[in-house]
């Protein structure tokens, strides 16, 4: 009977039994782990991620008219307050940006590899700039696999043939013709419009003739 179960009968049981003892340990664990993640997402991580969103805006100001050092120096700071916040992540995104500006490419690129975006197109052009990175230190096989991991992350008729030709131009500098024509071949087939605009029919006729003289 219930009314029989006194606090010292339920005392006596939980000492008594390890098995219960350690159930009761890790769901108490969970409940506090559970609660505390909540109150901090609540309380914590909430108001700052909303006030993470307003800080980078001078730093972009200090960009837009190419005041590189004091943006850098605000970015830096902004990225490392804020990392994993959308104004860190922001911040770092366009923090890196800058550093390509003044042709650091390497320190650019590490900086760009640790960007945490939420928007897909952002996330795309992250990618988009690693590769330009790579490029600019003549890594060209890696900046080709690198801008087809752009171009496929979401198809779309502004960043997709965009990158799809970075690739093709990488392709034929080590000398993969083969695969830059198959990439010009893409942009002609499906993105008619990009590839009139861009002349992709002369990179697709150069790197076809220069496949077939291999």
């Amino acid at each position: 009977m219930l009314e029989d179960i006194t606090g010292e009968e339920i005392k006596r049981k939980f000492k008594s039994n390890k098995k219960l003892r350690i159930i009761t340990f890790v769901i108490g664990t969970i409940v506090i782990l559970v609660l505390g993640y909540f109150l901090y997402r609540q309380f914590v991580w909430s108001p700052s991620n909303e006030k993470s969103k307003d800080v980078y805006w001078q730093a972009l100001n200090y960009a837009a008219i190419d005041s590189t050092d004091m943006a850098l120096d605000d970015l830096k700071s902004y990225a490392k307050k804020y990392d994993g916040k959308v104004g860190g992540e922001v911040s770092q995104f366009v923090y890196a940006r800058q550093l390509m500006t003044k042709g650091e490419f390497k320190k650019a690129q590490t900086e760009l590899e640790d960007v945490d975006l939420e928007d897909t197109y952002a996330k795309i052009l992250a990618i988009g700039l690693q590769g330009d990175c790579q490029s600019e230190l003549k890594k060209y096989e890696d900046a080709a696999n690198t801008y087809m991991e752009a171009a496929d992350m979401l198809e779309n008729d502004l960043t997709t043939p965009m990158y799809l030709l970075k690739a093709g131009m990488c392709a034929e500098e080590i000398k993969n013709f083969e695969k830059a024509a198959e990439v010009y071949e893409r942009i002609k087939d499906d993105f008619p419009q990009y590839a009139s605009q861009k002349q992709v029919e002369k990179y697709l006729a150069r790197a076809s003739s220069k496949k077939t003289s291999k």
